[in-house]
């Protein structure tokens, strides 16, 4: 891939995201009650702590379930809750060696509709409709990954002009507007 992720707005981590799809998959399964930011750095302080610059599906899938929650649940923990995230994590990667020989961007590739990438994503392990459709407006807006239809399986999230989700981060600024839509959304709901 040769593009330039800002959703963890931190530069090494960011470096990780734009390189590594799995990385970006990661990081979006951890995207649930924390800041997206911290989210999206989870995937480069993971790697680390394995030792590796990028992660492996198969090495994690393989890893014993109590040590990757601890390598999670050191301080500063990847997730507020890093044990729950971290079966999460080996429920994916396991899911990807399975189906795609543990390459993620296998999800996607030679996909020739957004319904079907939506599906797949929809399938993933941690994935739900929200999830796989914010999903696959990142692919479809940062990524390069457009297949006919991606925008409308997309929802709301592919919109060109939304700031609703991490899809449409692309640096300091449009991470301001998506929290300010999130906030707003959160102030709608309390209010019905």
């Amino acid at each position: 891939m040769d593009i330039t992720l800002r959703l963890a707005q931190q530069p090494e981590a960011d470096e990780l995201l734009s390189r590594s799809p799995l990385a970006v998959m990661t990081g979006m399964l951890l995207d649930q009650q924390v800041p997206m930011e911290w989210a999206f750095t989870g995937p480069y302080t993971i790697a680390q702590r394995m030792g590796e610059d990028d992660l492996d599906a198969h090495a994690i899938a393989a890893r014993d379930p109590e040590e990757f929650a601890e390598l999670l649940s050191r301080k500063p923990a990847v997730h507020r809750y890093p044990g729950s995230m971290a079966k999460r994590v080996q429920q994916l990667c396991q899911y990807l060696v399975d189906h795609y020989d543990g390459d993620a961007s296998a999800v996607w590739r030679d996909v020739t509709t957004g319904k079907e990438v939506l599906a797949r994503l929809n399938a993933l392990p941690g994935y739900g409709k929200q999830k796989a459709q914010i999903f696959l407006a990142l692919l479809g807006k940062q990524m390069g990954v457009t297949p006919e239809g991606w925008r409308e399986a997309a929802g709301p999230y592919g919109d060109a002009d939304a700031h609703r989700s991490a899809a449409d981060i692309t640096g300091p600024g449009s991470l301001e507007r998506v929290r300010a839509y999130k906030q707003e959304m959160k102030r709608t709901a309390k209010k019905k």
